[in-house]
């Protein structure tokens, strides 16, 4: 394993580094900071919890 960009929808969120047998992500974008240092399995793995997060706080902001 070694570093590697994270890109969601085209933009480059953080990047992932080895970290004994799994990966840390390291948040570079605000929107995705609750998930910065978290160990992963994989590059896929941080994408899935991307997007969950991101559907999470779609569901939770106010309606105008």
């Amino acid at each position: 394993m070694q570093k590697q960009v994270i890109e969601f929808a085209g933009i480059p969120v953080g990047i992932v580094i080895p970290d004994d047998d799994r990966l840390k992500f390291i948040a570079v974008k605000y929107h995705v900071h609750a998930l910065d240092e978290q160990l992963f399995d994989s590059p896929a793995a941080v994408k899935r919890a991307i997007a969950n997060l991101l559907a999470s706080k779609d569901e939770a902001a106010p309606y105008a």
